[in-house]
């Protein structure tokens, strides 16, 4: 007979049985997975498994959401049952040879009932009642891209000012000093009214009610190649009523270069507002960051060759495109490879795995893998407006390029002329043009007129420039 229970001091989940020690006990999730600690043996044993964990060498946070895989060796698991319990990090549920973790926020809330009832007080509130800043980066999925940035900056020059972060769960870590608040929980409702500003790099999402004196920030999270909101492709009368509705929700946004600036302002309709052209404050960490600090962190060796894999999301599918055999590509070029799915593809699938493969999907940072990485492979994401930073070599793996630019989203100009590398349709071409010596002769000077274009202000001080605007206007006070 085996038995499941949860152990909430502990934070952990206890499997225990009869007969023989198990060789093995792991729970294995989409982004994640936990080697139990087996004790006993001859007639019970027992299975004791964290339901925290430390990533990329950081502190020890509870799971990611999502659904775990029970895997004990040689035992029987389909009549284990344990109803949801909330803990301090997690809330558990065990059904059959499944974990089911979530964000430990009371299930009565996340009714409709529940919801209601929270976003009632949320109405209610009379608003920026606190000299604070609610971030959320990619919908609390990351903490990290232009808020994360633009944190670190407030922290140095206002420390006073307190500094809430929207997160799906409390796998995400948030900077040192700040306050996490779970996407849906009372105090994520009360935390989004009270603060004075709000900063995002995406859509707000669920109700939003706009509080007298509160500003919106949208940093937005990347330069443009493919066509944004009202530009995107087939006439939807109900999507553009959505994108006006929602950019009448921003008083400021950022863009990273002049071309930026005159695409969003027409594609959100950001007409009368100001955009702040001052880099990306994101890209700060290509100028001043330190690569070998983070190639230790994910356990690469010096002297190793980096290329990271990272393609957009695509409109017709859930999952990261699969393009790239991963491990073949790192024996093809005796590379260690970075797969970086995009932030749409997080929930998703599972990680990529292989002998010198590494999947940091769900790294919190991409500008330190981009700074990690000697060479990046991407198709029609706007990190390749990020990475020219760098001045390192890109490639544009783009197999589906006429469908993509023909059919699901169009460009606002043609890549194959103007791209700083190779246009490459397969893996095989892919791998002859990583080995070409004639590469930085053949794009030197397209490299040269992207930068101008696109990285001017990309200096390591925009983060600065940003949080000194925030201040010169009063949105929060030092």
């Amino acid at each position: 007979m085996t038995t499941a229970r949860i152990d909430e001091a502990a934070e952990t989940l206890i499997i225990a049985g009869e007969g023989q020690r198990p060789a093995s006990a792991e729970l294995i999730g989409p982004r994640a997975r936990v080697d139990a600690r087996i004790t006993g043996g001859g007639k019970t044993w027992k299975a004791t498994f964290p339901l925290r964990a430390s990533r990329w060498g950081g502190a020890e946070l509870p799971l990611p959401t999502g659904d775990y895989e029970i895997a004990v060796a040689d035992a029987e698991l389909d009549d284990l049952s344990v109803a949801a319990q909330v803990l301090t990090g997690v809330r558990v549920a065990v059904r059959g040879s499944v974990a089911r973790i979530a964000a430990p926020v009371d299930p009565a809330y996340e009714t409709a009932e529940g919801q209601s009832t929270l976003e009632g007080r949320y109405v209610a509130h009379p608003g920026a009642t606190e000299n604070a800043v609610f971030f959320e980066s990619f919908y609390g999925r990351s903490v990290g891209c232009n808020p994360q940035a633009i944190d670190r900056a407030l922290a140095a020059q206002a420390p006073d000012v307190v500094r809430y972060w929207s997160v799906v769960d409390l796998s995400v870590a948030v900077p040192e000093g700040a306050v996490a608040v779970v996407e849906g929980s009372p105090e994520w409702w009360r935390a989004r009214a009270a603060s004075r500003l709000l900063i995002v790099n995406d859509w707000l999402r669920r109700r939003f009610a706009r509080k007298p004196g509160q500003r919106v920030l949208q940093t937005w999270h990347g330069t443009p190649l493919k066509r944004l909101a009202l530009h995107r492709p087939g006439f939807d009368p109900r999507r553009m009523a959505a994108v006006v509705k929602e950019s009448r929700r921003w008083d400021v946004l950022l863009a990273q270069n002049t071309y930026s600036e005159r695409i969003l302002r027409k594609a959100y309709a950001f007409f009368g507002r100001p955009i702040w052209v001052e880099g990306y404050p994101r890209n700060d960490a290509l100028v001043t960051g330190d690569a070998a600090s983070i190639r230790a962190a994910l356990g690469i060796e010096q002297g190793e060759r980096v290329l990271l894999y990272a393609p957009t999301w695509r409109d017709d599918r859930t999952e990261m495109v699969d393009f790239v055999d991963p491990e073949e590509l790192a024996r093809q070029t005796d590379a260690v490879v970075l797969v970086r799915g995009h932030s749409r593809t997080i929930d998703t699938g599972r990680d990529r795995a292989g002998a010198r493969v590494i999947d940091v999907t769900g790294y919190p940072e991409t500008s330190q893998l981009l700074l990690a990485a000697d060479a990046l492979i991407t198709d029609y994401s706007s990190v390749m407006f990020d990475f020219s930073v760098t001045g390192k070599p890109m490639y544009f793996l783009v197999p589906d390029l006429d469908h993509y630019r023909g059919q699901l989203r169009g460009f606002y100009f043609d890549l194959a002329s103007r791209a700083p590398g190779p246009l490459v349709g397969s893996q095989k071409e892919l791998v002859d043009a990583l080995a070409d010596p004639e590469h930085e002769k053949t794009f030197g000077a397209r490299y040269m007129a992207w930068r101008a274009q696109f990285n001017s202000r990309d200096d390591g001080h925009a983060a600065e420039r940003v949080v000194a605007r925030i201040l010169d206007q009063g949105y929060v006070t030092r």
